[in-house]
């Protein structure tokens, strides 16, 4: 049994669903490593990363971290380690990640092609690192709108990278950036005869570049395509319930990402920011901003350190019943298994659902 119920998450009443954003960091070098990693059934990560989601219980859950590949295979072998687990997940969904995608084109400026950081967003294979959902309800497929192919520079006010007034790092490379680093969905998911729209994405770190700045703006830029995906920038938004969730790669508070976006969307009256919390060892980082409680990821050494950039954030017309962090205290059970999956903590929240 887990200790500490703020950030473990307990029995999910029957008329109430749980949501769930998890970036599982079960990214390999190869293709083919984590499908071979899953089967195999003796890897300590995959172990630990089906325990923390089997005792989180979601009932939908959006994945980070994942690596795509076209048939599905290793989501496929990850449901089935679950449902051994005892947490059986029926249906799953993804699609090709920008990840690995190449360009042809020097997209950093290093004056080299080919490169990892030369693909549509950082992969050193097609399909590294993408995003995925797996779901207990149907996930309406066929209307699925995916956003991931826009281009940067037709995001309306896109803070685009400059250097000595030409366009960073090429004319050419500028032009053919898409947007996501990851990719930006909306999913439909069926549950009890209505839909829930899912908004996810998994935005790229805004640091490991030079003065232009060009992580910095293209993670901003990420996010804000959600103020202007509400707005209607890009076909009519959902008229129903949805939830905004993933991976931000910023903090609002620390860390050296641009938070404007991000602060719009946590005080944007469309969304409710159910702050949750869970944070076992509850000690805060040196220089430390933001309330350590808050925060969904441990990363090593005191800079970047600790932070909140996973989230889970519903439409206002939905009514939040709980929320939290799975980031067990040392002497919890679950300590070392949440540790050992990933770097991040899954993040949680229950919604009524009549």
């Amino acid at each position: 049994m887990c200790a500490l119920t703020v950030f473990c998450a307990g029995p999910v009443p029957a008329d109430t669903l749980r949501i769930a954003t998890y970036n599982t960091d079960l990214e390999r070098d190869g293709p083919g490593l984590l499908l071979r990693d899953i089967r195999r059934g003796k890897d300590a990560q995959v172990k630990a990363v089906v325990r923390v989601i089997a005792a989180a219980r979601p009932d939908v859950i959006a994945l980070q971290g994942v690596d795509f590949d076209y048939h599905g295979l290793a989501l496929a072998a990850l449901r089935d380690r679950l449902g051994r687990a005892g947490w059986p997940m029926e249906y799953q969904f993804a699609l090709p990640p920008n990840t690995g995608m190449p360009t042809g084109l020097d997209m950093d400026g290093d004056g080299r092609r080919g490169t990892p950081r030369d693909a549509q967003g950082y992969g050193r294979f097609a399909g590294q690192a993408g995003m995925a959902i797996i779901s207990r309800h149907p996930i309406r497929t066929a209307a699925v709108r995916d956003h991931s192919a826009l281009f940067w520079n037709e995001l309306p006010g896109a803070l685009l990278p400059y250097e000595d007034g030409r366009p960073f790092p090429s004319a050419a490379a500028q032009a053919a950036q898409r947007l996501s680093s990851v990719g930006h969905w909306a999913v439909p998911v069926r549950v009890s005869g209505r839909d829930l729209w899912l908004l996810t994405y998994h935005a790229g770190p805004p640091v490991f570049d030079g003065p232009e700045d060009r992580n910095g703006r293209r993670n901003h830029d990420e996010t804000r395509f959600w103020s202007l995906f509400l707005d209607g920038e890009f076909g009519a938004p959902p008229d129903g319930p949805y939830i905004l969730l993933g991976g931000t790669n910023t903090d609002p508070a620390d860390g050296q990402g641009r938070a404007a976006a991000l602060d719009a969307l946590l005080s944007d009256p469309r969304l409710t920011d159910p702050r949750p919390r869970g944070r076992g060892d509850t000690a805060a980082d040196a220089a430390h901003s933001g309330d350590p409680s808050l925060d969904t990821v441990d990363w090593s050494g005191p800079v970047p350190g600790n932070q909140r950039v996973d989230y889970v954030l519903p439409s206002s017309r939905l009514v939040v019943r709980g929320a939290g962090v799975f980031w067990p205290a040392p002497d919890d059970p679950m300590a070392g298994p949440a540790a050992t999956a990933s770097p991040h903590r899954l993040v949680w929240v229950d919604l009524d659902w009549p």
